[in-house]
């Protein structure tokens, strides 16, 4: 029997000293638990993506150093370790297996992704020869994350004699991710019969959140085992040759479903960018609606109660209900709590334009002097206490332009940036469901931005259900106009939500970054021009 450590752990990026302590500290753990062998995730060593500190020549001889330590230092156990490699003039994707002070073999990895947010291509050449190491008499094969979504491989790597695949791991989140990989195991059984070691990368980093869910497939091709949900743990498998049995051992369960999942993956993702940015607090507006409820829960959940400040800022717009839900709110869940009314800051900016405008604010000039104000109150309190401020738009919103520059967007961080609003109400009921968080009313009220009397949000924007619907056909899959009409909706919405689209592509490139979720989030994997001539079907503005 030969026993596996996986390294299901968060390696920050760029933190090479830090990262080979924290390997060292993992591979005597495994070495203490009787582990034959400790796999490490795809760039451990570096984190994943380092991105432009490979250019870097200091970064890259560092990672070389760091590599030649652990070879120095790790010994007892078989370890496979991901780091960026050099030589020849070229720079690597790498795994090197390593065993008693020496370099028993380096595999460079052949398939570099160069879709959504992947950009392999930029830093890496593509390797060409297998990995197939023996231990304890038996051959064993090494294929580097993307390289298990094509056949080819794996399959050089049976021919080499492997009878067992290890698959370090960087993939990201995002909401069908785990039912992707189960069908991508499955494929790759289907083309070796070999059973399969898959270990993945943990952690925030900007917008990416790596969710851990290792997975062990054995030889009969059913996945015995799944790692737990952006946690870290060594998990250890054993492995029988002879009867081809792959089992876990004392793996945690972790059963989420579906909105557990993205709700862990938001939270993961925004304590990770907070506290590796050198933050300790984090500060928002709380205005009643469920944008900034769900966003104070969320941030509440991934920092505590002690480190997160609301401001509730009322204007003459703001109703009573909204400054009872935001009171409420903010006692329920224990956070720092105040109220600075903007009205006065609003007669004195209006006073104050009115000569050079000629006339009093108004219209959207009037409702957007409001929303900066605002987001120049959060941001004397960052300024102040050195608080990371938090922007609290949706994915709608930004999509359609339904926020404002240097208003509600202001931010350093934006935890709910890549939800759909309808997403938004499904993870406020599903975060009430782990106790009281959101007032009900928050979630039952109609959104509004309160700027003017008696505005909601559907004076302007399709019901939340149907612009979210188009959205997911426009943006998320890149479906034409046609197509999305040929689905029953009206061409007249479809065409107008499109050329908001388009239209507000400047602002989204001034936004904070966030979570990424879904598959097509605003930042790193939706790269449109904002000067363009392009207009959809002709016509579409």
């Amino acid at each position: 029997m030969i026993t596996i450590a996986l390294a299901q752990y968060d390696f920050l990026v760029g933190d090479l000293t830090g990262n080979l302590g924290r390997a060292l500290t993992c591979i005597e753990e495994a070495r203490r638990q009787g582990a034959d062998l400790v796999l490490f995730p795809e760039l451990a060593l570096s984190g994943y993506p380092p991105e432009d500190l490979l250019l870097r020549p200091g970064f890259m001889r560092r990672a070389h150093e760091c590599l030649e330590r652990l070879v120095k230092e790790a010994q007892g156990i078989d370890v496979i370790m991901g780091h960026p490699w050099s030589e020849r003039g070229a720079r690597f994707n790498a795994v090197s297996w390593l065993r008693s002070g020496k370099v028993l073999g380096r595999y460079f990895k052949q398939c570099l992704p160069n879709y959504a947010v992947f950009d392999e291509r930029r830093y890496f050449s593509p390797g060409a020869s297998p990995l197939v190491q023996e231990i304890d008499g038996r051959k064993l094969g090494v294929i580097l994350c993307e390289d298990a979504w094509e056949p080819g491989p794996a399959l050089q790597a049976r021919r080499a004699g492997a009878e067992l695949l290890l698959v370090p791991n960087a993939s990201p989140y995002r909401d069908d991710k785990l039912a992707a990989r189960r069908e991508m195991l499955a494929a790759r059984f289907a083309d070796t019969a070999l059973p399969l070691v898959y270990c993945n990368l943990v952690g925030g980093q900007d917008e990416l959140v790596f969710d851990g869910r290792s997975m062990l497939l054995d030889r009969s091709g059913v996945v015995t085992a799944v790692g737990p949900h952006c946690a870290e743990h060594l998990l250890l498998a054993s492995w029988e040759p002879v009867g081809g049995a792959l089992s876990p051992i004392s793996w945690p369960e972790d059963p989420l479903s579906d909105i557990a999942q993205i709700y862990g993956a938001l939270v993961r993702g925004t304590a990770d960018y907070v506290r590796k940015n050198g933050f300790s607090d984090v500060v928002l507006g709380l205005s009643g609606g469920v944008d900034s409820a769900l966003t104070l829960a969320l941030c509440v959940d991934a920092l505590g109660p002690e480190s997160v400040h609301a401001l509730m800022m009322p204007s003459e717009f703001t109703s009573p209900l909204s400054l009872d839900l935001a009171r409420h709110q903010a006692e329920v869940m224990g956070v720092d709590y105040q109220e600075v009314p903007i009205e006065s800051s609003f007669d004195a900016l209006q006073g104050a334009l009115e000569p050079a405008l000629r006339q009093r604010p108004e219209g959207v000039t009037h409702e957007n002097l409001q929303a900066r104000i605002r987001g120049m109150v959060v941001m004397a309190l960052s300024n102040q206490n050195g608080w990371l401020p938090i922007a609290t738009s949706n994915k709608s919103e930004l999509a359609v332009g339904y926020s404002t520059l240097y208003g509600d967007m202001c931010g350093g961080f934006a935890p709910i940036k890549d939800c759909l609003k309808t997403r938004v109400y499904a993870l406020a009921r599903f975060r009430n469901t782990l106790g009281e968080a959101i007032p009900e009313a928050v979630i039952q009220r109609a959104p509004s931005a309160e700027l003017r009397p008696g505005q909601t949000d559907q004076d302007s924007l399709p019901a939340y259900e149907e612009l979210d619907a188009v959205l997911k056909c426009y943006v998320d899959q890149d479906q034409s106009i046609h197509d999305i009409v040929a689905q029953g909706y009206d061409e007249a919405m479809v065409r107008k939500v499109a050329a908001m689209v388009l239209r507000n592509e400047y602002k989204r490139r001034q936004g904070a970054p966030g979570v990424r979720v879904t598959s097509r989030g605003f930042g790193r994997d939706r790269r449109y021009p904002i000067t363009s001539g392009w207009r959809e079907d002709f016509g579409i503005y």
